[in-house]
């Protein structure tokens, strides 16, 4: 058995299941006697405001066992994959100390590798730098500023596309910001995380996720969708803060602002969920680590998970 301490991953597209499959988890290892800690890995379910537009948990089912870094963090704020990676590695440890096994559910690919594979910790860029190369981008083109980033970091700029703007545009900030090259930056990339880490995921192709998305956006509308935007607005009426730009916060924004109409809303929002479940479930295929089931195939997943515990869980390192 791994000296390293147990971490399982659920891991998915949006409205797979992947809530439904750690309660089910979480029930039958607290009897098996291996309790659970939930650890949010969504970078939409860390907003306080948006409860049901982004799919957290209820409070029914928060009190199957703890779950942590959900539903905190105002509509104002914003949150990096570093600063997620830190807290979520706060709750593990917490979760282990506590005899608890961290599970950590959600589909912000982004988030899961900057904790379990490590990224760069590349400090935020200065805000004035960035508004002076996205108008310079803008005013003068993406080639251009790629033809200045090939001088600077000519390594980096071999991987981009001359047209790709918002590429050119992080690079060059980076190197204004820090005075090292995003070549430089990736060179330092953290070691992995010391777990012994489990991946599942929880999935289907496209068409057949889609009648499972657009009905879930429909259950989302009764359940109070709306009365929650227009809660959320009186709160934080810039619609331009990072809470606003999840998917489904910037349709009903619309509607509620009267640019769209109620069936605009529905058919954007739909829009917008597929197009992200596809590039979420492109992301998480290309992972080989990954174990893969069918939403509702609950008592399978119990069954791996189990075999991957075995015995009794390590201390923490």
């Amino acid at each position: 058995m791994s000296a390293l301490p147990k971490l399982l991953c659920l891991v998915g597209p949006t409205g797979s299941g992947k809530t439904a499959a750690a309660l089910h988890l979480a029930a039958a290892l607290e009897s098996a006697g291996r309790p659970v800690t939930v650890i949010n890995a969504d970078s939409r379910q860390v907003y306080r405001d948006f409860p049901i537009i982004t799919a957290q948990p209820s409070r029914e089912e928060k009190a199957v066992c703890p779950h942590r870094l959900y539903g905190w963090l105002e509509s104002t704020q914003k949150m990096s994959a570093g600063q997620w990676a830190a807290l979520a590695e706060a709750a593990i440890r917490e979760a282990l100390s506590e005899g608890r096994l961290p599970m950590l559910v959600g589909g912000t690919g982004f988030y899961l590798r900057a904790l379990l594979d490590g990224i760069a910790a590349i400090p935020d860029p200065d805000p004035e730098v960035s508004r002076r190369l996205t108008e310079e981008c803008e005013e003068h083109g993406a080639p251009a500023m790629h033809a200045r980033l090939a001088v600077i970091d000519p390594d980096y700029a071999a991987k981009i596309h001359p047209n790709d703007s918002q590429r050119c545009v992080r690079a060059m900030e980076v190197w204004e910001s820090t005075g090292r090259t995003f070549t430089w930056w990736h060179g330092q990339t953290p070691p992995p995380a010391p777990y012994d880490v489990m991946r599942v995921g929880i999935g289907l192709p496209l068409a057949e996720l889609t009648p499972f998305l657009e009905r879930r956006i429909r259950i989302m509308i009764d359940m109070g969708a709306l009365d929650e935007a227009q809660r959320a607005l009186k709160i934080c009426p810039d619609i331009d803060a990072p809470a606003w730009t999840g998917i489904g916060c910037a349709e009903t924004a619309a509607f509620l602002r009267g640019r769209i109409d109620l069936p605009e809303c529905v058919e954007f929002w739909a829009h917008n969920t597929r197009a992200y479940a596809k590039r979420q479930w492109t992301w998480f295929r290309a992972d080989k680590r990954i174990l893969w089931h069918r939403p509702g195939e609950h008592r399978d997943i119990e069954r791996e998970v189990k075999a991957f515990l075995g015995g009794e869980a390590p201390s923490v390192p």
